[in-house]
C-alpha cells in the first residue's frame, strides 16, 4: 500500500501564499546609516523572512561598497550568508540582460538619454527589476524615481521601504 503524505492544510496554504520580496541595496545602505531605518528594516525582515530573497546584483553592489575586508566578512556572514544557506539568492538571466539593452534603447529614444552617461547603478537597477519580475518577487526600494523610468520599458512590482506584510 503506498504511503500518502498528509500535510496540514494550513501548511499548504501558507507555503503557497508567502509573498516574495527582495531588498534593493539602498535599503541596506540606508539602514547602516540610520538607527530608525535599521529598526524598520529589522522589523520588515522578521515579518517577511519566509519570502525574503536577495539578488546577486544587490550582493555585488554591497560587497563592492564595503570599506574593508572586515566589513566584507561581516556582510558575507550576517547579511548574505543566511540567504546562501537557504537557497534564496537569484541572479539575472539571459533575458534580463536582453531587457537591459532594450530598456536603455527605449529610454534613449523616449528621453534622449546618452548611453555614455548612464550610471552603472541604473543599469544594475534594470537587471534587478527584470530578475525580480522573472522570479515573481516584489522589489523593495527607496529609488522610486528610477523604478518609474524602468517601468516605461517593462512592468514589474516594486514598493517603498518597508511594506506591511500579511
Amino acid at each position: 500500500m503506498p504511503v500518502r503524505l498528509r500535510l496540514p492544510v494550513w501548511n499548504l496554504i501558507g507555503a503557497l501564499s508567502v509573498r516574495k520580496f527582495a531588498l534593493d541595496s539602498n535599503c541596506y545602505i540606508d539602514a547602516s546609516r540610520d538607527a530608525n531605518t535599521l529598526e524598520a528594516l529589522q522589523e520588515f525582515v522578521s515579518r517577511a523572512a519566509p519570502g525574503l530573497h536577495v539578488s546577486s546584483v544587490v550582493a555585488t553592489e554591497l560587497l563592492g561598497g564595503a570599506r574593508s575586508a572586515r566589513d566584507r566578512k561581516v556582510l558575507e556572514d550576517r547579511v548574505l550568508g543566511p540567504f546562501m544557506r537557504h537557497g534564496r539568492i537569484f541572479a539575472p538571466s539571459v533575458d534580463a540582460w536582453d531587457a537591459l539593452g532594450r530598456t536603455l534603447g527605449i529610454l534613449r529614444e523616449q528621453e534622449g538619454m546618452k548611453l555614455s552617461q548612464v550610471p552603472r547603478s541604473f543599469a544594475f537597477d534594470i537587471l534587478l527589476a527584470y530578475s525580480c519580475r522573472e522570479n515573481g518577487i516584489v522589489l523593495v526600494t527607496g529609488n522610486i524615481r528610477d523604478m518609474e523610468r524602468i517601468s516605461k520599458a517593462f512592468s514589474f512590482e516594486y514598493t517603498v521601504p518597508f511594506p506591511k506584510t500579511s
